[in-house]
């Protein structure tokens, strides 16, 4: 067994300190230091001196413009940085409503120039492309939850509300830009961002090498689906899948957020009966294919052990719903009306006032736990650029 004597010790305890509680040097608080006096508020900033910049140096420029106003920084670099400005004073109640109209036009120049010193797209960066079409090279790599990110804010930019993803709409009214609005028309696309999302959506599905995903049932309206076909994808991806092939055929659906979600496809459109028609028997038999599949993994909650590769890129939401579905298999009654509301929309779901979570075998406590650890890093993805 190997020990520790005290000369080793202390300086793997200073090592331990220097990592939790990092230091700023004096050359480092200095960095960029001639905009401590800037007043982002009047003065424009000059795109010419911007575009020489580094990336380091917009960054740090952003955080000095918000940081005049007080705002605390989830990224630690910009966060240790304004902490050793003299003039910074933290304000917890910091708001984007703080900032006029001209701070705004420098942020929008900040954002421009890191947004084309990014080596790939990333979140933040859509707006610079509503004119351009990008490509799957253009993209690289990313998380589950920055490819929503990507998605998202193309319609984002015009207003639209999340309601059915509370982490995502969260994440876009921390955005100095955005301004939600309830009448959000996604025909306001134009072509070239319709096809955006488009290349966006087929790269993210070549990176998780699934098959299928949400929206391509059209193509499976006369070819049968496998279960091979279907791995990879989330609980919450088969059952949209599942009933994206109703949807085609006009169903009206019960479950609102399902509702909701069909309702910003392009291609849906409602019977006027609400019930769908034309169903062919391919497509009763790929429905059966997809609530088998999806049967099964729901079982394996509680019976396996949940594997990295079956969690691996799914939404924090989704996560999140995936977790609380064991309870829900036990008939918890959530005080969390949205997930109250999801879980009611499944025939299997049986309110029980008087769970307990000892019901809770030990694969299902293990589940929870994997699963909540997976939530908790996928909660990075709030420390994107901020702003």
């Amino acid at each position: 067994m190997l020990r520790y004597g005290p000369r080793l010790l202390a300086p793997l305890f200073l090592l331990l300190l220097a990592a939790l509680f990092p230091q700023t040097t004096k050359a480092e608080c200095d960095y960029i230091s001639d905009y401590d006096a800037y007043d982002f508020s009047r003065e424009h900033l000059k795109r010419d001196v911007l575009e020489t910049y580094e990336l380091d140096s917009l960054k740090y420029l952003r955080g000095i413009l918000f940081g005049r106003h007080g705002r605390l920084f989830k990224d630690t670099e910009i966060d240790t940085y304004l902490k050793c400005r003299p003039w910074f004073k933290p304000n917890p109640n910091f708001s984007n409503s703080l900032l006029n109209q001209t701070e705004r036009d420098n942020l929008d120049l900040i954002r421009e120039m890191e947004a084309k010193k990014h080596d790939f797209i990333e979140p933040g960066d859509m707006r610079w492309y509503r004119d351009r079409l990008i490509t799957e090279k253009m993209l690289g790599w990313h998380t589950g939850a920055e490819w929503r990110v990507l998605r998202a804010e193309v319609e984002a930019i015009y207003g639209k509300r999340f309601t059915d993803e509370p982490w995502l709409q969260k994440y876009f009214e921390e955005r100095y830009w955005y301004a939600p609005d309830d009448k959000y028309d996604q025909s306001r696309l134009s072509e070239i961002e319709r096809r955006n999302i488009e290349t966006i959506a087929e790269a993210q599905k070549k990176q998780r090498n699934v098959s299928v995903s949400p929206g391509d049932m059209q193509i499976f309206q006369e070819t049968l689906l496998t279960e091979e076909l279907l791995r990879g994808l989330s609980l919450s991806e088969l059952r949209l899948l599942r009933n994206e092939i109703f949807a085609r055929r006009g169903r009206k659906f019960g479950a609102e957020w399902l509702q909701r979600y069909f309702e910003g496809q392009d291609w849906y459109e409602a019977s006027k009966t609400g019930r769908e028609t034309g169903l062919t028997e391919i497509e009763k038999k790929n429905a059966a294919t997809i609530q088998r599949y999806e049967n099964r993994l729901r079982e394996e909650l509680s019976t396996k052990p949940i594997t990295d590769e079956l969690i691996e890129g799914l939404f924090q939401e989704d996560a999140r719903r995936l977790r609380n579905e064991i309870y829900a298999r036990h008939g918890k009654v959530f005080k969390d009306k949205e997930l109250q509301r999801y879980f009611s929309s499944f025939d299997w779901y049986k309110p029980d006032p008087n769970f307990n979570e000892q019901s809770l075998n030990k694969i299902e406590k293990e589940n929870i736990t994997q699963i909540f650890n997976y939530e908790q890093s996928a909660m990075r993805m709030q420390d994107a650029v901020e702003g």
